[in-house]
């Protein structure tokens, strides 16, 4: 699905439902469902994901040019040059890429609440099943815990193996890194596992019919 087609509505009110019976009802369910879950977890948001982070790290490694030639010991001209040259694109770079990925952070929090209110609505095994989208939820988890291991181990890396001719310059380019890394990773984690646990409780029995709907309706994380 693409990022421009209009998401699936929520459901309507109570009052006004009119499907005639619940095949009916469970056909428009299966349709939203399907929909808010690839827009969701589907490998065009995943793409969209990578895309976002690549670009942080890399704004960010053209403005750690010039960050690398402030904080070091001797200023070289040709390398602070350079750095004044790339610094303009880097942050180029980070402002749309922070920009879209709190844009998608936004999105993302939209879908899942229009997800909780379709699901809602009824169970029907066969579609609460794809909801769970396994292959790509462990794409998800293992991409995003990657990230958070490299970004710890940068974080400690970095300033254990500088020495005294590198200057802080290095240290903070490399803690920035490293932060990217262990924030987008946590990012991901969270939806990850979140999405993983909603999709359970989804499929699991059903609560039982004393209890509220308000503490009975499954939420994602």
């Amino acid at each position: 699905m693409s990022p421009r087609t209009p998401l699936p509505p929520p459901p309507p009110p109570a009052e006004l439902r009119s499907w005639p019976d619940r095949e009916a009802l469970l056909a428009d369910r299966a349709a939203a469902l399907d929909a808010l879950g690839t827009r969701l977890m589907g490998g065009g948001r995943l793409a969209l994901f990578v895309l976002w982070f690549l670009l942080l790290e890399l704004g960010w490694s053209l403005t750690g040019v010039l960050i690398v030639a402030l904080g070091a010991p001797l200023v070289d001209p040709v390398t602070m040059m350079l750095g004044l040259f790339t610094v303009v694109p880097g942050i180029g770079a980070m402002v749309p890429a922070v920009w879209l990925t709190v844009r998608g952070l936004r999105r993302d929090r939209i879908v899942r609440d229009r997800l909780v209110l379709w699901a809602a609505l009824d169970r029907h095994g066969p579609t609460d099943a794809r909801l769970r989208a396994p292959a790509l939820s462990t794409v998800w988890l293992v991409l995003s815990f990657a990230m958070c291991a490299v970004g710890l181990w940068l974080g400690f890396a970095v300033p254990a193996e500088a020495g005294p001719d590198d200057g802080y310059g290095v240290v903070v380019y490399g803690m920035g890194a490293a932060l990217i890394l262990w924030v987008t990773g946590l990012t991901g984690l969270s939806k990850a596992v979140g999405h993983y646990r909603f999709a359970l409780r989804l499929n699991g029995p059903r609560e039982p019919a004393g209890r509220s709907a308000s503490s009975g309706r499954p939420r994602p994380e």
